[in-house]
Formats: C-alpha cells, structure tokens, sequence
C-alpha cells in the first residue's frame, strides 16, 4: 500500500517550488533567445553532496558548450522528489520560454517501494501534460534491482521504454549504466559518494559523457 503524509508533504512542495521558482526565473534574467531546457528530477539532477558547480546540470552545460550547443539549462531537481512530486510542479515549472523537458524521475518510487503502476501513472500524466502543450521531452529511465522480485522488476524496467516508444521521446535507459563496471556487473564504488547511492564528481562526469550526445541531438531537434 502506498501512503503518503499529505501535510509534510505539501510543506516539502511548496518549498521546493518556491526555491525552484526563483531559480528559473533568474537563469531565464538576459537569456531570452536561448533554447532552455527544464531538467524536471530528483537529488541526481539537482547535484546532492556535491559543490554546486560540480553538480549534473553544470556539468552537462559545460560539456554541451564545449562541444558547440548553445542551450540553457534549468535545474528542476529536488532531494527525495517521486514521479508524483514532479507531475504535481510541473506545470509550475513550465515557463512559456521552456523550450524542451528532461524528466528523470522514478529513482525514489523505488526506493519506497512504490507499485510500477504508480509510478507509470504519474510519468503518463508528466507526458501528457507536455504533449499538450507541444513540449518535446527526454524520459531518463531507471533500473529496479531484485529486492522486490523478479515480477516487480519486470514491470518497473518497462516502464520508461515504453512510455519513449508511446510518447516518441528521446531515451536514456540510466543515470547510472556508465557507472557499471563492466567486470563485476555491479556500480563502481569508486564512482559513488560515501552514501552509496549518489555519484560523486567522478561519477558525474561518466554520466555526463554518456548522456551529452542525446542530449545534444535533443537540442539541435528542438531548433529544427
């Protein structure tokens, strides 16, 4: 059963919006004729335990100006962020001067437990709402592993190739496929902060090399 405290958590949403909000609105101050990309996800996305400038999102930006795309990040991360918490700020996220969406959520539905249904749910609602309003997008899957039986895994996993082929999105099966080595089949802890959940700055460069050139033909397709 899914349960969810609605009063911390609406406390937690309104926060985070407010925070995000602000953050938008000044990346957006001189940028007007850039493309802008939302990057709509959780503590991966929004750079947890890592110097701000060593996080995800600017490091994706410096690899895309390096290699020639002119683009404008945003960072929509939040911390603990489900698929639910990102359908639900969506729309107050979406500035009519947001070009393309990134969603890479699911990563804490899992770590809650939360039924596959749930989750493809609130991502079809993500989806749509972007279709709607002709936004094109990239879904960034993520991977269950076995704690929960092979069932749930194999209803979890086909989720985000499914929701790419339904929606025509762009698709990144994982944050973390650069960060396995290819030995031990198993995450490089060499690649992950003291936590053993999020990457380090070693760890995000991998992730940033491996998604830069979907995310670059996602950008150039944004201004054809």
């Amino acid at each position: 059963m899914i349960f969810i405290d609605k009063v911390k958590y609406g406390l937690f949403l309104a926060v985070s919006k407010m925070i995000i909000l602000l953050f938008v609105f000044s990346s957006l101050t001189n940028a007007d004729n850039q493309t802008k990309i939302l990057m709509l996800g959780d503590s991966l996305t929004q750079g947890y335990g890592l110097e701000e400038n060593k996080g995800l999102v600017p490091k994706l930006q410096h690899w895309l100006s390096v290699n020639n795309v002119e683009v404008l990040l945003i960072n929509g991360g939040v911390s603990g962020d489900t698929t639910l918490g990102g359908f639900e700020r969506l729309d107050w996220l979406l500035t009519p001067s947001i070009n393309g969406v990134v969603v890479a959520l699911g990563g804490n539905d899992l770590l809650r437990g939360f039924d596959p249904k749930f989750t493809k749910n609130n991502l079809q609602g993500i989806f749509k709402n972007l279709k709607s309003k002709g936004i094109t997008s990239v879904i960034v899957g993520t991977i269950s592993p076995l704690n929960y039986g092979p069932q749930f895994k194999k209803e979890y996993d086909a989720i985000y190739p499914t929701l790419a082929r339904e929606y025509n999105l762009f698709y990144i099966d994982s944050f973390f496929s650069p960060l396995i080595d290819k030995k031990t089949q198993e995450i490089s802890v060499n690649l992950l902060q003291a936590d053993g959940i999020h990457p380090n700055e070693k760890g995000v460069e991998a992730i940033v090399n491996y998604i830069g050139p979907v995310i670059r033909d996602f950008t150039v397709s944004l201004s054809q």
